[in-house]
């Protein structure tokens, strides 16, 4: 049976070729031709990463990890400490902490922006999971669909044929009936 792309559009997806998106046109093509869409995203995905991409994300994991946060508020009391109770008058960054202040606006700064990049980068991600997520889904969908039309051809032909015994069947009986007829007279 040659099915052909526009074939299938019109028949599964109700719609003609020119408004098919490029991949729901490949997702048919592969319906045709009987190869999978499926893929492992992170191989795509990995093969396209630098360096740069790579430390974000490594730098992103660390900055919100809960072992960051605690060791940073460990820093942070610590510095308090030091610098409110232990060493007096002869603190190193008095009351009100004007240097612990500019020490956290600099980690803000650069934190911030490598967050962002690695969020970023992690949206790019969920794009392409989603579109691989919807060619698998829109593949199985077409194959149950294929499926379907192939159980209701059998269905379609066993009806036929089971038509067929019943004629013939009936045609049987009636011989028989006709015969026993001719054989026994009627009294």
């Amino acid at each position: 049976m040659n099915k052909t792309v526009a074939d299938l559009a019109g028949r599964w997806l109700t719609r003609t070729p020119e408004h098919l998106s490029e991949l729901e046109h490949k997702v048919l093509q592969s319906a045709i031709e009987r190869k999978p869409v499926s893929r492992n995203v992170n191989e795509s995905i990995a093969h396209c990463e630098r360096r740069g991409d790579r430390l974000a994300d490594g730098l992103a994991r660390v900055g919100g990890s809960w072992s960051f946060i605690l060791a940073f508020l460990a820093f942070l009391v610590l510095w308090t400490l030091l610098n409110a109770w232990l060493l007096g008058r002869d603190a190193f960054d008095p009351y009100p902490f004007i240097f612990l202040n500019l020490v956290l606006s600099m980690l803000a700064a650069i934190q911030a922006p490598i967050i962002m990049m690695s969020q970023n980068r992690q949206a790019q991600r969920d794009r392409v999971d989603a579109a691989h997520d919807y060619a698998v889904n829109l593949k199985a969908e077409i194959e149950i669909m294929a499926l379907h039309e192939k159980l209701d051809e059998i269905r379609f032909q066993e009806i036929i044929l089971l038509r067929e015994q019943v004629s013939d069947l009936t045609a049987q009986i009636k011989r028989i009936a006709d015969a026993s007829a001719v054989q026994s007279p009627i009294q």
